[in-house]
């Protein structure tokens, strides 16, 4: 009988969960490492391990209809646009479920991830907060283990690294990014401010719009380098995700033509209610969803600016010639796509978050190592990693396997020239995606034909070297596929 292979998963956000759920439906065992005391990444709300970007008065703005997993439905009684605290509670849910919590090593952190010359991985890792016991420092030497895996699953997130601006000159006022946004008195006392928003994303426009509440007598102004588009969260009373699914046998260039031409009709154009021209068309940048950002704006509670020329402590410059002070400033201008367990030198994104990844998961040439949820999905993110999750538990069954190294290198660069070709060259943009083209490319395309090549393959080679058989447990292939 052939061994399956011992897999580790980093993170125990919703690429975690998902992908140690496929690996379950496959028989496969994991071990999930997640250095807080809870699951959920970025929907735990004040996450103890500082990856949650979530702040008190956020709703998830795709709806609860394309957001759901497809085969774990959120509750019918869930409204629309659920609270974070619903979500979190959703991803409870799903672990109890499927049993997923006795795979998880709670506050356990891995420090360094090491790709051994003859296979697998070397993963060292530290305990956390109340579990460290007398351990003297994070990462004490006394705290440490260190242990051997065939696979390694990376899902650590990408919305926990804050990016800030880089602008001439220096802000004296108080300056946070809106990762560590919690409410109007946490970590600031923002009452009776005159406050600037840095971006034009759905963070910047929730926290502009509460921020500039008449209640909180503070005066607002949300500066933007390129504008956005703003799409509505309902259309003839349904949510507007509810009407959009990009079409497979329709070139996509086509139906974004006739996204764009409907824009205007459902959500008008952004100069009406303020807003600077967009430097792109719909759908050439992530589009921002807000009902309320159009209201304030065109009520004057909040000031659209262009970008930002240089600042001069606490007077801050803009790019059409005029100035203003300003007591705060909340950068939400994005975040880097980050790997701290790997050395920079074996693989990193740069500067532009950029990070060539075949089918938006494997490093060409490193076959024992994937990635997963590291993407920006539109319209929908769980669906997404749930897509990716199957993919790799059928790759850890021996069920797929990638291309040659060549090939992989070709594909990565015709599907960023299908997918990002055509957006605003920024680092928020490096990993975007169509959510129904790329799920029904890996369930009519990529899997069926990995499962092609790894039939091909009638011996296989598993991490540490040695040649099985391509039958394991209840017929599924158990041996690594290495491209």
């Amino acid at each position: 009988m052939t061994p399956t292979p011992t897999v580790a998963v980093i993170g125990a956000g919703i690429s975690g969960l998902t992908t140690l759920k496929m690996l379950e439906d496959y028989g496969i065992e994991a071990v999930c490492f997640e250095a807080s005391d809870r699951i959920g990444g970025n929907w735990a709300f004040d996450n103890p391990n500082g990856s949650s970007s979530a702040y008190r008065s956020l709703h998830i703005d795709t709806s609860k209809h394309q957001l759901s997993f497809r085969d774990f439905p959120m509750p019918e009684e869930f409204p629309d646009f659920p609270h974070h605290t619903q979500i979190k509670q959703y991803l409870d849910s799903y672990a109890e479920a499927f049993d997923l919590l006795r795979s998880i090593e709670f506050e356990t952190r891995v420090e360094h991830a090491r790709r051994l010359p003859d296979g697998g991985w070397e993963l060292t890792t530290s305990r956390t907060g109340a579990a460290a016991g007398g351990a003297t420092s994070q990462g004490d030497a006394a705290d440490t283990d260190t242990r051997r895996f065939d696979l390694l699953v990376v899902g650590n997130g990408h919305h926990w690294d804050p990016r800030f601006a880089n602008f001439a000159g220096e802000f004296t006022g108080e300056m946070i990014h809106s990762h560590a946004y919690i409410d109007p008195w946490e970590p600031l006392h923002l009452m009776d401010k005159k406050i600037l928003v840095v971006g034009i994303g759905n963070s910047a426009a929730d926290i502009a719009v509460e921020l500039s509440s008449k209640v909180m007598r503070n005066e607002v102004v949300l500066s933007t380098r390129s504008s956005a588009w703003i799409v509505p969260k309902y259309i003839a009373g349904k949510p507007a995700d509810k009407y959009f699914a990009t079409l497979p046998y329709v070139p996509y260039s086509w139906q974004r033509k006739a996204i764009q031409l409907m824009q205007p009709v459902s959500a008008g154009r952004p100069e009406s209610y303020g807003l600077p021209t967009p430097n792109h068309k719909f759908f050439e940048a992530h589009p921002t969803q807000s009902v309320e950002l159009p209201l304030r704006l065109g009520s004057g509670d909040v000031v659209a600016k262009g970008d930002i020329a240089r600042l001069d402590g606490e007077t801050v410059h803009f790019a059409d010639g005029t100035s203003d002070q300003f007591d705060v400033m909340i950068q939400a201008t994005g975040y880097n796509t980050t790997f701290p367990f790997f050395d920079r030198d074996f693989l990193s994104a740069d500067a532009n978050n950029h990070i060539p990844l075949y089918k938006r998961m494997f490093s060409p040439g490193i076959g024992n190592l994937v990635f997963v949820g590291f993407a920006q999905a539109t319209p929908t993110l769980f669906p997404f990693v749930e897509a990716q999750a199957r993919l790799v538990a059928a790759w850890a069954a021996g069920l797929y396997a990638t291309p040659e190294e060549e090939e992989m290198h070709r594909v990565i660069v015709e599907d960023e020239r299908k997918y990002i070709g055509h957006m605003l060259d920024t680092p928020r943009h490096q990993q975007q995606v169509d959510y129904f083209l790329y799920e029904h490319d890996l369930r009519t395309a990529e899997i069926p034909q990995g499962l092609e090549r790894a039939r091909r393959r009638n011996t296989w080679r598993n991490s540490v070297g040695n040649v099985v058989g391509d039958e394991g447990n209840n017929g599924v292939a158990a041996a690594q596929v290495t491209a």
